[in-house]
């Protein structure tokens, strides 16, 4: 066979690379190699994320919480009652988003949670956080008229305020780290019997409106206490606690509980805020004294 010429020879080995270079670009197209992805400067074993599309972009503002109800009602079986349906109202000041403290509102003799709200205590609290002062719940609750302690039938009202109805408020948006009493008559003798039993620590401070108190049994009213040992264990008389837990009381002149809340007074050892003013046991009584009672317990 003819050897090829020089020439030949360069055409040859030319035509030939260009058809391997030409494989090697159609190989490229059908089974591209892998560029390696930018090493993660958190994790360098592990390739970085893509990039995020929305990175940059301002994240909408979170959602403005609901103001909670001004008034809010419900009821529970009370079992420290003896299974009695035991309606309860919390009233607050409008505009409120976050925890509020409770104050304990307790009533008196044949009084119920909505009497106590018939006093006015919505629009006190209203004005009262118009006027700037520190916001709070007013919680009214029935309890009978059992006079707020244990008694020999086994009803216990004051069981039923401290174990079951201040025990389910964080669930009704309240603090009860710090707890505050108001009553009237009965409720302010209750008031101030369950404020000392919580204690210092828990109890912010009392109201007692026109306290119905008896220096003995035998001065009590029939239905108050149901023996001289049950007056015994249960009157607020020489509480230790009543002196330190912040405490106002007032009285009309014209009470008929008047010569005793001037002995409870005396016994104290530091004197109570507030104090006996012209007026009686009665609603218009209470109601001409709550603005003010309510600024002292915001205070």
């Amino acid at each position: 066979m003819p050897d090829l010429s020089r020439r030949a020879a360069l055409r040859l080995g030319a035509s030939a690379f260009a058809g391997a270079t030409g494989v090697w670009a159609l190989g490229a197209l059908v089974d591209p190699v892998a560029v390696p992805a930018m090493p993660n400067p958190t994790d360098p074993g592990q390739p970085a994320a893509p990039p995020d599309p929305a990175a940059g972009v301002p994240l909408p503002p979170p959602p403005v919480a609901a103001p909670l109800p001004t008034r809010e009602s419900g009821s529970f079986m009370s079992a420290a009652r003896g299974g009695v349906l035991t309606n309860w109202i919390i009233a607050r000041p409008p505009g409120q988003v976050g925890p509020l403290r409770p104050v304990i509102a307790l009533h008196g003799v044949r009084g119920s949670a909505k009497q106590v709200m018939s006093f006015g205590v919505e629009q006190a609290l209203a004005e009262l956080a118009k006027a700037g002062r520190p916001p709070f719940a007013v919680v009214a609750v029935d309890g009978g008229d059992s006079y707020w302690h244990r008694r020999a039938g086994g009803e216990d009202a004051g069981s039923m305020v401290l174990n079951e109805l201040i025990p389910m408020l964080p669930a009704m948006g309240l603090d009860i780290s710090r707890i505050g009493f108001i009553g009237w008559s009965m409720g302010a003798y209750g008031a101030m019997l369950l404020g000392a039993r919580l204690g210092l620590a828990r109890t912010a401070g009392i109201c007692a409106v026109s306290p119905a108190l008896y220096q003995s049994y035998t001065a009590s009213t029939i239905g108050a206490f149901d023996s001289y040992d049950d007056w015994t264990k249960n009157t607020v008389f020489g509480l230790p606690a009543l002196s330190a837990i912040p405490l106002r009381v007032d009285c009309g002149n014209d009470d008929q509980f008047s010569p005793a809340t001037h002995q409870f007074i005396a016994q104290l050892h530091k004197p109570p805020a507030g104090g006996f003013t012209p007026g009686g046991h009665d609603e218009a009584y209470w109601r001409q004294q709550l603005p003010g009672e309510l600024a002292w317990l915001s205070s």
